[in-house]
């Protein structure tokens, strides 16, 4: 899940670039002749960098974790998320208690063998970590 919302996340800013790019030929018409073509990675770094704002942003406004995609199962949509990013699966007992297993964070390499110490959160990357 995590890795499509990534994915979206690229393609969303792919498609906004143009709106949010000056153009150097505001004056005059585009036409298709002079319309630039780059490479996904060279076209993220077209894209304007800003510090994070967490303006507006409250973890409280968002809704619990929902009861996923099989309510019967007990795993909430956390958990369905640390199921699917797991690199070793853990045991999953009786209302979705998971044992074992183990994940590896892809910021900084550190292997975590206990799911309780796992966030799952909202968040956007940043076009410039798109690299080709």
């Amino acid at each position: 899940m995590i890795k499509n919302m990534l994915r979206g996340a690229a393609a969303l800013s792919l498609i906004l670039a143009p709106l949010a790019l000056p153009s150097t030929a505001a004056a005059a018409p585009a036409s298709p002749s002079s319309a630039e073509v780059l490479n996904l990675a060279d076209a993220a770094l077209q894209i304007p960098l800003a510090d994070e704002s967490r303006t507006g942003y409250t973890r409280d406004k968002f809704r619990h974790w929902n009861t996923g995609l099989d309510p019967a199962d007990g795993c909430s949509t956390r958990k369905e998320v640390i199921l699917a990013e797991a690199v070793e699966a853990p045991q999953v007992a009786s209302g979705c208690q998971l044992t074992g297993g183990s994940w590896l964070s892809k910021y900084d390499n550190v292997v975590v063998t206990d799911a309780a110490r796992l966030d799952v959160d909202h968040f956007v990357s940043a076009p410039a970590t798109i690299r080709a």
